[in-house]
């Protein structure tokens, strides 16, 4: 290590396929969150108040998400689907693996949101004359959003750095292209330190951003 001489010119010259990558990367976790936000949702609702086949759905996703490796779930979208017959892109193993991860997770962080908000808002939203759907959507749900606002936050910043794992199903994503170009030039270090930095930057964006949406949406 002593005798290790750095060499950044061919890191500097991809420095824009590694930023592109990193775009990517911001993508993939974007919609997965998208997608887990709506699915924990669901989840959620059913959860607490579904019918007994669907509470048993919800809790054997929530329980799978929650308490099996992420490398295996992106394993079991690429190679578990692939033996019966469906083949997915890269690009879509780990759009779905990271959606139902964080679909069970936000899932829980729901739960206990829909719990924190008293029975008694519901029930005065229904003495107004609304419907259970719109007391929901109107009363219950931003409440709920507000309270998990912050985990949310978390499971975004979780979302983009797994989403590195993604290389190991073929992914092209940031950790994917810094391994491709790494192992075409043998600067090992110098690719890997280089994308430790765009990872810093991007979460710190995230963070930035998590918290001047949150100034707007709930005048903090």
């Amino acid at each position: 290590m002593v005798d290790y001489n750095f060499h950044w010119r061919p890191v500097i010259r991809k420095l824009p396929e590694l930023l592109e990558a990193g775009l990517l990367t911001l993508e993939v976790a974007m919609l997965s969150m998208i997608i887990g936000i709506v699915v924990g949702m669901l989840l959620a609702i059913s959860r607490m108040s579904g019918p007994a086949p669907l509470r048993a759905f919800a809790t054997t996703w929530v329980e799978l998400a929650r308490n099996t490796p992420v490398l295996f779930q992106l394993f079991f979208f690429g190679f578990g689907l692939g033996a019966f017959g469906l083949h997915l892109s890269p690009y879509l193993i780990v759009l779905m693996g990271l959606s139902f991860n964080n679909a069970g997770y936000l899932a829980e962080n729901f739960r206990g949101g829909f719990q924190a908000v008293p029975d008694t808002q519901l029930r005065a939203a229904r003495s107004l004359g609304m419907t259970a759907t719109q007391a929901y959507i109107r009363i219950i749900i931003p409440q709920v959003l507000r309270i998990v606002y912050h985990p949310m936050t978390n499971q975004m910043v979780w979302a983009v750095l797994m989403s590195s794992l993604g290389m190991l199903v073929g992914f092209r994503e940031l950790s994917g292209e810094t391994q491709f170009f790494a192992s075409k030039t043998y600067r090992i270090f110098e690719y890997f330190a280089m994308t430790a930095v765009i990872y810093y930057v991007i979460v710190k964006i995230v963070l930035l951003v998590s918290k001047l949406a949150a100034r707007r949406l709930f005048r903090y």
